[in-house]
This record gives structure tokens, sequence and C-alpha cells, in this order.
């Protein structure tokens, strides 16, 4: 299946994509959520859609797409995942995987806008796949890491540079501003990729090719990284892990190149569908 959240920002309505169409579930009842998640909720809304074949409401054309899933409890993030992507940035190749937090209220739909952070000259771009947790999970062990996962989703881990690097302390600075966390257009499950671990994954800038990577280059693998972090934390239905990213970002340039106001960012990954997101500058509501 492939998961949807529609509408006006704070106020999204959940359905479903089915060959290529956007159907409404709301009569289904409730989010995409923990309790969605927790309760069998991927299993029911199958059932679901078995039963009202034919009689499902499309979604308008022209619909805002949200999240594909309703505010986690965490979103996780593993860094410089991928060799090539640590070499750019001048970082070693780290021996275990390095875990950081974004902040939930960073999470916006695929194709809003992201807005530059007051103070910010650099924000950077992260093309990224995200692992949505199905089921509560704590000391998992690897090989049976996949059976804790309800899906996967396209993730934009945008990031301001001199937050997370220059100002001491952790990267989260960095990471956690508002519209800092593009998610979607959908969530993915199981069943519809054949290999999370061979999936190219691309990202533009105004057109032009920043970063083309596969998550074949993984240092750690998806069941290595969802058994790894449940050894540090208890993973609830609903959050996410987000696995990294390859080379191309503004930061690995030299000079570094940053977002500014009036650029537009496009990605996308296999089977995951794209994004798209024009950059505006803080202004003070």
């Amino acid at each position: 299946m492939k998961l949807i959240r529609w509408g006006a920002a704070d106020q999204e309505k959940i359905g479903v994509i089915i060959n290529d169409t956007w159907y409404d579930t709301s009569s289904f009842g409730g989010d995409y959520n923990e309790q969605f998640f927790n309760n069998d909720g991927l299993v029911r809304l199958g059932e679901f859609l078995k039963a009202n074949e034919g009689n499902l409401p499309v979604v308008p054309a022209g619909t805002r797409l949200g999240s594909p899933i309703a505010r986690p409890s965490k979103i996780v993030c593993i860094g410089l995942n991928y060799a090539d992507h640590a070499r750019e940035t001048g970082a070693a190749i780290p021996p275990e995987p390095v875990i950081f937090m974004k902040s939930t209220t960073a999470m916006v739909g695929p194709n809003d806008d992201i807005t530059i952070p007051k103070n910010s000259v650099k924000t950077d771009w992260e093309v990224e796949l995200a692992v949505v947790i199905g089921r509560k999970a704590s000391y998992v062990e690897e090989g049976e890491a996949l059976d804790y996962v309800a899906g996967y989703v396209l993730h934009n881990d945008v990031s301001e540079r001199e937050f997370q690097i220059e100002r001491n302390g952790t990267w989260d600075k960095g990471k956690g501003c508002d519209t800092f966390a593009p998610l979607g257009p959908f969530l993915a499950t199981q069943d519809e990729i054949k290999d999370v671990n061979n999936l190219r994954l691309w990202l533009t800038v105004n057109g032009e090719k920043m970063q083309d990577g596969n998550t074949s280059n993984f240092i750690f693998n998806v069941p290595f990284v969802v058994s790894y972090v449940s050894q540090f934390m208890t993973l609830l239905p609903g959050d996410v892990i987000s696995t990294g990213t390859p080379a191309g970002v503004g930061l690995g340039f030299n000079p570094p190149v940053y977002l500014k106001h009036g650029d537009v960012v496009e990605l996308g990954i296999d089977g995951l569908g794209t994004s798209k997101q024009e950059v505006k500058n803080y202004v003070k509501n």
C-alpha cells in the first residue's frame, strides 16, 4: 500500500494511492499515527480497501499533501552513513552509526516550502531514505529488524551547517528548525519495495543534479540500523529513522554552496516518489 495524508496543514485527512489515483480513506477513521500502527492498522486498512473497492472518493486534483504519517514520538537520524558523504565533509568513516535527533516540529509535507531560519547563511540539503517503525521495538535482533518496519518514505534532511557544526555541542541545533523535515509524498509499505538496500536516490537544486546515490552504498544497512538504534532507545510505532545521505551536499563543495531564497529543490527515491520544495527566507509572523 501507499499511504498519504492530504489537505490543509494541521487538518490532513488520510488516503491511499491505488494505480496512481489518490483515494480518500477518511471514513476508515483515525490518522496514520502511533495508535494506527500499534493496532494492526495496515492489516485493517487493507481489509477496509477490499470491502470498499470501487466506492472510495477520489481526492481532488491539486490537493496539498502533508507528511504521510502524523507527528511521531521522535525522528532519529543516522549521520555519515555513506562513505562518499563522510569523505566530502572531511569526516572519518564511523565505526558505529552516528545517531542524532531531529525535532518532530520540523515535519512538513513533501511539497511545502523550506524556510531558511533566522540568521542562517548555511542551509543545506540531504536526500535520505526514512524508515517508519510499525511496532514497539526494543533490543531488536538484526535478523528480525524488518519485522518491526511498517514502510519507507522519502525525506529531505534539511540542515543548517553553521548551527550544526560551528555553534558548539551536538548536531541537533542545525537539524530541527521549522520545515527541515519534508516527508513524502507517500509511505510505501514493505511489500512495495523489492530491496530497500538497493534504491537509487537523487536530488537537484534549480534543475542541477547535486546528489545521485544508491542505498547499496550504505555503511550500515537498514536492518542493522533499526537493530542498533533499538539498543539505545525504545522505538514506538510511527517513529522515523532517517538513514543518511550520499555525497553531493552543499557543505561538500569547494567552496561550499548553500540554499538561498527562491531556490527549488527536487528529490526522489526509487519506489518512493518525488518531492519538490521552494526555499523562502524567514519572515516573522
